[in-house]
């Protein structure tokens, strides 16, 4: 009977104990925010895997994604300390934060490719980018800006044919011999669906528009004072990208659609098949150090055609945009199914 009383006092302590470790786990959580630059939708999807799935609490945090819109500035947010880490379109925008003294830097770097495409008419049979210059090309203002100045230096095309492309595809649709631009992760599902044939796809990355894409964003006061918090936050999104591009992604789709209604299943899982097409995430570098990976011979030259481009001024010191602490270290290449 002692022996009995004996072990139910134990068994009570170990539980006990137990839960309060586990109560020390989760008040030990690192509270972090992570600001996107638009609406919930599979480019994202990563991040919300890594939520849904419980692997950035595995690596001791607590994320909060703060989804972007047309009328917010997460970016700002993150300038002000007021969230952790944003989640930047392009290199671009890290060398314009030198260029205007922003303490950002990118960290990792989670499309190796990135997405920009012009779309054309099936009939039109173009297969190169040089078969765009004689269409009519619709071009958002901030392509304008971008990377149509490349198109210019790179390749000779000239703004002549230029048409604002203000994110309505019909003026697209109606012009046989036209070409629109958009992501290959998107704008092609919404035409087929709307004008009922397939576009034909120029992915500008297959072309030497080599910028890195869905970066890592964090402040350096952030980097300098808990590196340990970034090093884990980078890992655990690493992690989120394997498992939802190659894994069970129903989790991430499941926070996505609840963050963004007007979400689908049909888009999201167009999107991740045509990120998985075209390497968008996971090719090149990747391959062997991770998806997230940088390094500094691709991000210079991208600089330099951005420099040649007129884009981006000489004088600008983009090694201050970036770091390769946190990445290329081989962070969930196990999890890439086996060829």
């Amino acid at each position: 009977m002692a022996q009995a009383l004996l072990s139910r006092t134990l068994m009570a302590a170990w539980l006990v104990a137990g839960a309060m470790v586990g109560a020390v786990q989760a008040q030990t959580l690192d509270k972090v925010s992570f600001g996107t630059n638009w609406v919930a939708e599979a480019e994202h999807g990563g991040f919300f895997q890594a939520v849904a799935d419980g692997t950035y609490k595995r690596y001791g945090l607590d994320v909060t994604i703060v989804p972007g819109g047309p009328n917010e500035n997460n970016r700002m947010l993150l300038i002000s300390g007021k969230i952790e880490f944003f989640m930047a379109a392009n290199t671009l925008m890290a060398f314009d934060a030198v260029a205007n003294n922003v303490p950002v830097v990118s960290i990792a770097a989670m499309f190796q490719k990135d997405p920009q495409v012009f779309l054309t008419h099936p009939e039109s049979k173009i297969t190169k980018l040089d078969e765009l210059k004689p269409l009519t090309l619709f071009v958002s203002k901030e392509g304008i800006s971008s990377y149509y100045q490349w198109l210019k230096s790179e390749y000779g095309f000239s703004e002549k044919n230029v048409r604002p492309y203000t994110f309505n595809p019909q003026p697209f649709i109606a012009t046989a011999q036209s070409a629109m631009q958009g992501y290959v992760t998107s704008e092609p599902f919404a035409v087929e669906r709307a004008a009922g044939f397939k576009p034909g796809v120029i992915l500008l990355a297959d072309y030497g528009f080599n910028t890195y894409s869905t970066l890592i964003e964090t402040r350096r006061d952030l980097i300098e004072s808990k590196p340990d918090l970034v090093q884990r936050f980078v890992d655990a999104s690493i992690i989120g990208w394997y498992n939802y591009i190659y894994g069970d992604n129903s989790a991430g789709n499941a926070l996505i659609k609840k963050m963004n209604p007007e979400m689908t299943d049909d888009l999201l899982a167009y999107s991740v098949a045509k990120m998985k097409e075209y390497g968008i995430v996971d090719s090149g570098d990747s391959v062997e150090k991770g998806i997230g990976a940088m390094t500094e011979e691709r991000i210079t030259s991208f600089f330099d055609k951005m420099v040649r481009a007129g884009v981006v001024k000489p004088t600008v010191d983009y090694r201050k945009s970036y770091t390769l602490r946190f990445v290329n270290k081989g962070v969930g290449v196990d999890l890439r199914p086996k060829k």
